[in-house]
């Protein structure tokens, strides 16, 4: 029989005191460490609760803080807590740049502050960046980051489309036109301009883009000079060929070295999508940084035939190559359609090319597209042809960086069950389980009470 004496006592007492100092010691270290570090797992199925890697991107390229001032009047009609929506949605930016700030102004206590800053809706963000601002009314992480990407930009970039010979208009809304690649270029921080070259002497200097969309009739022969004199100076093109004439621009395929083969390229695989084969479907894409971790179909409606030759000038690669088991058919499209080994030429066939050299110690960048349907309003939709045009923009701008983002479809939102699934759920939660339940309880009350 052990007996407690006073030393004995005092020696559990101490030990115990130390197991309880350490133990609270623990719990404050860990309390700590939770409030100092935190750490979340996205666990839905799409990352929808993240930011996207282009949003993380584009966040690193903005060194310096950024504020954010959203204009609020309590509730709002359709979401409710608006505070707390904006508050949860910038917190996912502020995790990867804690150096974002929010603050909230009640629009209904200080209407004159709210005025002056040019605020008309409930919930509107502005978002003010190295002395340039921008006005946001919706609350999503595609137009948020857009916006990032605007005050990204240090300089005004002026994109000028070629007019006058019947082009696609960069702000057209008729189906042949460009316009929704337009005001998606907009939406990017672009300014849009265009250019006639008869009523000017000359290309503007502070064009960073100049964009030839098809014209359908010949341009001039001075036209063709300005154009000419715009390239030996290092001036920057997009040009867009469809299947037809090149409308007086032959002088600009031997400046830039190319070959553009008549005909029209036929892909048999656009079949198998339902499309007509002369849909040449893009998937293979040459190494640049223009596609770089695109892992997106590309739609080219009636494409033609892109070659490089082989120069000390410039230096080239084939962006696109389409119908790997397709041809350019030379002949036309009328009647039965089959490859002629004698005229036709076998895929795969390079429909886009991007050129550089090196002009007054800057870098010239051109890019030919074999097809100016694809960024045309009726087929901007199609796969991923808005984010291979806005990706061909930024790369000619020098804003390689600053890509699209891919919205990302909300596919573990919603929970959808038929009626009998509804009917099961229910009738095992409120019918099954309590008679279980019941049966247990009485076959546990039974067995007690026999022994």
């Amino acid at each position: 029989m052990v007996t407690i004496n006073k030393k004995l006592r005092l020696h559990l007492l101490l030990q115990n005191s130390l197991f309880v100092t350490l133990l609270l010691l623990l719990v404050v270290l860990l309390g700590y460490l939770v409030w100092e570090t935190r750490v979340q797992w996205d666990v839905s199925q799409n990352g929808r609760n993240s930011l996207s890697q282009t949003s993380v991107a584009v966040l690193k390229k903005l060194n310096g803080p950024i504020k954010v001032t959203a204009y609020t009047t309590g509730q709002h009609v359709q979401f409710g807590d608006i505070q707390k929506i904006i508050s949860d949605f910038i917190l996912l930016y502020q995790r990867v740049k804690p150096d974002i700030s929010l603050a909230f102004v009640n629009s209904t206590e200080q209407p004159k502050q709210a005025q002056e800053a040019g605020v008309s809706v409930n919930g509107e963000m502005v978002i003010t960046f190295d002395g340039r601002r921008e006005h946001l009314t919706v609350i999503n992480e595609q137009a948020f980051t857009n916006v990032l990407m605007r005050l990204a930009r240090s300089q005004e970039k002026m994109i000028v489309a070629l007019t006058g010979h019947g082009e696609r208009k960069l702000v057209g809304k008729a189906n042949y036109d460009l316009g929704e690649f337009g005001e998606q270029l907009q939406v990017n921080g672009f300014k849009l301009g265009a250019l006639n070259l008869a009523m000017v002497p000359d290309i503007p200097i502070n064009t960073r883009v100049l964009i030839i969309a098809a014209p359908q009739t010949d341009l001039l022969a001075g036209e063709v000079e300005k154009l000419l004199a715009y390239i030996d100076r290092g001036g920057n093109l997009l040009w867009l060929v469809d299947q037809e004439s090149l409308r007086g621009l032959l002088p600009l395929t031997e400046k830039l070295q190319l070959t553009l083969t008549p005909g029209i390229v036929l892909d048999p695989q656009a079949e198998q999508l339902k499309a007509p084969t002369t849909f040449a479907l893009g998937a293979n894409y040459g190494q640049h940084a223009i596609t770089d971790n695109f892992d997106y179909i590309t739609v080219f409606p009636f494409a033609r035939q892109i070659t490089i030759n082989e120069n000390e000038d410039w230096h080239g690669v084939s962006l696109v190559e389409v119908a790997p088991h397709g041809w350019v058919e030379t002949s036309g499209l009328d009647g039965e359609i089959t490859f002629d080994q004698a005229y036709d030429v076998a895929g795969p066939v390079s429909i886009a090319a991007a050129l550089t050299r090196t002009v007054q110690d800057r870098e010239q960048r051109i890019v030919i597209v074999g097809s100016g349907h694809f960024l045309a309003n009726t087929y901007l939709g199609n796969g991923g042809n808005l984010d291979f045009g806005v990706n061909l923009i930024n790369w000619l701008t020098g804003d390689e960086s600053l890509i699209t983002i891919q919205p990302r479809a909300t596919r573990d939102s919603n929970l959808i069950l038929s009626e009998l699934a509804l009917t099961l759920i229910v009738v095992g939660f409120l019918l099954v389980l309590p008679f279980l339940f019941l049966v247990s309880g009485f076959f546990i009350w039974w067995r007690r009470r026999r022994k």
